[in-house]
């Protein structure tokens, strides 16, 4: 097996994630309790594009297109985007543990949009998406005051991190507890462990613009991102801008991380696990490893929102809870791992 991103192996793994990524797309969309073939979703799938006329019947057609597709495309991207800040993180700071949802990004961009869905802070001026995306800033600023800088004491920066975490989850739950009622209080408590349910084709559409203008912004920094990897003196002695990367980057990844928190909440784990699986595959180079890892959160997202729809009959996991189930035991066997080499 090819572990070090030689050779052919990861191209043709891209490939194959390009071709199948239409095909999982259309998968989640004829699956549901309402059983539609998956000829009929494909008709009313090339209805939706304006390729065809299929008579179709109405519901179905209208399931199909303005319900499973646009919630199976945000999974798609919001898959595609965590996996994708997962790995910028972890390149900027050199950990393996780093991930928008463990540095408190997610935390609090759900605290922002939160506070301008309950609160109006903003005075209506702000959306729920510009609400998210102060958050997340305002968390990441937290996060490197009490890291003291962005050094390199990278356990220092995870600490940080848990700590915002907590901080940011209790101050939505503050808000939440006494600026909703008990119907908003459970709409929005669903909402936090992450939910496709409420996704509609502006969110769908927004999300993926986003997440897609990020991957290419994040690729032109491949090789910077490459020289990271030998720490950040050596970075800048090999030309890097260390400085100016850091910036870009960090606020590309608030940015990503904002868009989707505020359209399906905050879905942890995702930005851990993948990226840890494309480096497997495809070994450091950040040239294939950001499109591999994006693609492989895509597809990622698309299947646990199969398993949250399917695994209990009649009822629907918030997708949150599925990513947990994969992603916790991948994290104690990271620190376990960790514990083993220190």
């Amino acid at each position: 097996m090819v572990t070090h991103g030689t050779g052919y192996w990861p191209g043709f793994i891209i490939i194959v994630g390009l071709l199948s990524l239409p095909l999982m797309i259309v998968l989640a969309a004829a699956t549901g309790d309402m059983a539609i073939s998956f000829a009929d979703t494909a008709r009313a799938i090339a209805n939706g594009l304006g390729i065809a006329h299929y008579d179709l019947p109405a519901v179905e057609a209208g399931i199909v297109w303005q319900y499973r597709m646009s919630r199976a495309l945000m999974a798609a991207s919001s898959g595609g985007g965590l996996a994708l800040c997962g790995l910028v993180l972890q390149s900027l700071l050199r950990n393996p543990l780093a991930d928008p949802y463990l540095l408190g990004i997610s935390a609090g961009a759900s605290t922002g949009a939160v506070s301008v869905m309950l609160l109006g802070l903003g005075g209506g001026a702000l959306s729920v998406g510009a609400g998210a995306f102060c958050g997340a800033c305002l968390a990441f600023a937290l996060i490197v005051l009490l890291s003291g800088g962005m050094r390199e004491n990278t356990a220092r920066i995870i600490l940080a991190g848990i700590a915002g975490t907590q901080l940011f989850n209790a101050l939505t739950s503050y808000i939440v507890s006494t600026a909703a009622n008990a119907e908003q209080s459970r709409g929005v408590m669903f909402w936090l462990l992450g939910s496709l349910s409420g996704v509609r084709w502006p969110d769908a559409l927004l999300c993926s613009a986003v997440t897609v203008a990020g991957l290419l912004v994040v690729i032109c920094y491949a090789r910077s991102l490459d020289t990271f990897t030998f720490g950040t003196e050596v970075s800048a002695t090999l030309g890097t801008r260390v400085l100016r990367v850091r910036i870009v980057l960090l606020l590309i990844t608030a940015l990503v991380t904002a868009v989707i928190v505020s359209a399906i909440g905050a879905v942890g784990f995702v930005g851990l696990v993948i990226p840890h699986i494309t480096r497997m595959l495809a070994g450091h180079r950040h040239l294939i490893s950001l499109p591999l890892t994006f693609l492989a959160g895509c597809h990622f997202m698309i299947l646990a929102d199969l398993v949250s729809r399917t695994l209990i009959s009649h009822q629907v996991l918030p997708i949150g809870v599925v990513t947990a189930l994969v992603g916790a035991p991948v994290f104690a066997f990271i620190l376990y791992r960790n514990r083993e080499k220190s």
